[in-house]
């Protein structure tokens, strides 16, 4: 097969997206794409910053028409549009706000007179399977974020093979996201699965609690939420009133089974979880309420050699080696151990980031937490570990007291340092080039 469609809905008048006005179809998706594509200026990537989820998806396909390239990076900071003007100058920003862009080329979002409208000789047009379509980025929780490249047919594969995997592809949902569209979970769960798994998606990204309530109770049921273990932590503390979630769907980070069950309890959806990475894409599924075993999407493959795990096959582009320690189970399933950038090895002693975090959040009034390695040595040789912890009405001596009774005191952290929040990004994530601020700026270099 040597192109295959934008999109994979058989019927033109379908609901495509759900905007504050009310539905677009497919045919008036179409219409759109066609008159951006149209005044599109002349350059080979597209930086698409569009805030609202619909413009992303016209932009994004519009660029396609022209041969153009999405560049998608996880930060919008000043220092990310340097480099990315520095390594891609042929580039133009789409905007649709107030987005800072510096020195960026930068093209807005026109007001399409199109909107809305169908055209009777619509078709969906075909992409050659092998063009760039995408270069998204990695979030750069472990270091300077990395560009990974992604083909056409690469892409549609993956938004079909989630939507068989999540049971859409016979019983679509309209998907609601907390997250940013040009990140790499919201992008596969709220743009491709629209593509390739037919599923409408509400054209904002609400982020308070009352936020996401609002835009749910805007589309009809049934309804998917894609979230992030921190929105959904927020969400349901809140308390707000939520109209019926049909399903729930997590990414980003590890989700504790206490979280999952306290989400299912309150909904009484199902709690999906999503397994990838950017390099990647994503790789597998469960239901975390139903154990610790993960699913493989259609397609995909894992092949281990020594203490190293590849994907390939399917939608992943050529073979990537991932940064987890995982074990093979049969039937395509199997457990994820923690990645091997957050194993610890102190005085002998081994354990993981995650499992340090987990024990750590799970302390009685601890609002959120994360132990952090520094690269610097202490003033006796030793590397030690250091704690911030957002907890409100607790002591950072009350703390360590309770972390004493929860894990060995070789890991406790020194020093546990108290602040109002954590420097998480769009999707919870904690960019390890924050912590490294924070800590220079709360601890310092060569203090224990």
């Amino acid at each position: 097969m040597s192109a295959m469609p934008l999109l994979a809905h058989g019927d033109l008048n379908a609901i495509f997206a759900w905007r504050q006005d009310g539905p677009i179809s497919v045919n008036g998706y179409l219409a759109d794409v066609h008159a951006l594509a149209e005044q599109l200026p002349a350059a080979g990537y597209l930086l698409n910053l569009c805030h609202d989820r619909y413009r992303f998806a016209v932009g994004f396909a519009a660029g396609l028409l022209r041969g153009m390239t999405s560049l998608q990076p996880s930060s919008q900071s000043p220092e990310t549009f340097r480099r990315l003007l520095d390594e891609y100058p042929d580039l133009v920003a789409l905007c649709d706000g107030a987005t800072d862009t510096q020195d960026l080329p930068r093209f807005e979002f026109p007001n399409l007179a199109s909107t809305g409208k169908t055209t009777p000789s619509a078709c969906i047009p075909h992409i050659p399977v092998n063009q760039l379509a995408a270069i998204l980025f990695t979030s750069g929780s472990t270091g300077l974020p990395q560009a990974q490249r992604k083909t056409w047919g690469k892409l549609a594969q993956n938004g079909r093979a989630e939507a068989i995997a999540l049971g859409l592809d016979l019983n679509p949902h309209v998907l609601v996201g907390t997250v940013p569209v040009q990140h790499s979970y919201g992008f596969e769960s709220t743009f491709l699965l629209a593509l390739h798994g037919g599923c409408p998606f509400w054209a904002g990204k609400p982020f308070y609690p009352q936020d996401i309530a609002a835009a749910l109770a805007a589309v009809p049921q049934p309804r998917l939420l894609v979230t992030t273990p921190f929105h959904l932590s927020a969400l349901l503390a809140a308390g707000v009133e939520l109209p019926a979630i049909d399903i729930l769907l997590s990414a980003t980070a590890p989700l504790s089974t206490k979280l999952a069950a306290e989400a299912e309890a309150r909904t009484g959806a199902p709690m999906l979880e999503i397994y990838g990475s950017t390099e990647s894409g994503q790789l597998a599924s469960r239901r975390t309420t139903d154990g610790a075993a993960w699913a493989l999407l259609p397609g995909v493959r894992l092949e281990q050699s020594g203490e190293e795990t590849v994907a390939c096959a399917g939608h992943v582009e050529g073979r990537v080696p991932l940064s987890d320690v995982i074990e093979l189970l049969p039937e395509n399933r199997f457990l994820l151990h923690g990645r091997h950038a957050d194993l610890i090895n102190i005085a002998g002693k081994r354990t993981s980031l995650a499992y340090l975090n987990h024990q750590l959040t799970a302390v009685p009034g601890v609002v959120d937490g994360a132990f952090f390695l520094p690269d610097e040595e202490g003033p006796d040789g030793v590397t030690r570990l250091t704690a911030f912890v957002v907890a409100p009405g607790l002591t950072a001596r009350q703390i360590t007291a309770t972390l004493r009774e929860r894990i060995e005191a070789i890991f406790l952290p020194r020093p546990l340092v108290l602040v109002d929040t954590l420097p998480r990004n769009s999707t919870g994530k904690l960019p390890r080039n924050d912590l490294q601020a924070l800590y220079i700026e709360r601890v310092g270099y060569g203090r224990s």
